[in-house]
């Protein structure tokens, strides 16, 4: 009945799971799958935090503080993707303007 704990057991420190991975891991994925995998998982997390805040409204037996921690986690994972994104862009745009 509470989606809430399970997303509380599987996130950490409100960052995507693949965020948090080291860079020297050596793994099969690309730097594109872990993209990919980050972004799905920041998507996850606010279509839970937008589940428990329809539970809330709808008068569930729903705790108003894990709402709120739904809320913001999502906010948090959502906000470091923008950055990331921003920063990416940045690097895109410094190396189009870099003349060979």
């Amino acid at each position: 009945m509470n989606s809430i704990t399970s997303t509380q057991s599987t996130t950490s420190m409100s960052m995507p799971m693949s965020l948090t991975k080291s860079v020297g891991q050596s793994n099969d994925s690309s730097f594109k799958d872990m993209l990919v995998d980050s972004i799905k998982e920041v998507n996850s997390m606010q279509q839970e935090a937008d589940q428990a805040v329809e539970a809330l409204f709808t008068g569930q037996d729903i705790n108003p503080a894990e709402v709120l921690s739904a809320v913001q986690k999502a906010d948090m994972a959502f906000r470091l993707t923008m950055q990331m994104r921003n920063k990416a862009m940045d690097v895109y745009r410094e190396i189009r303007e870099i003349q060979i």
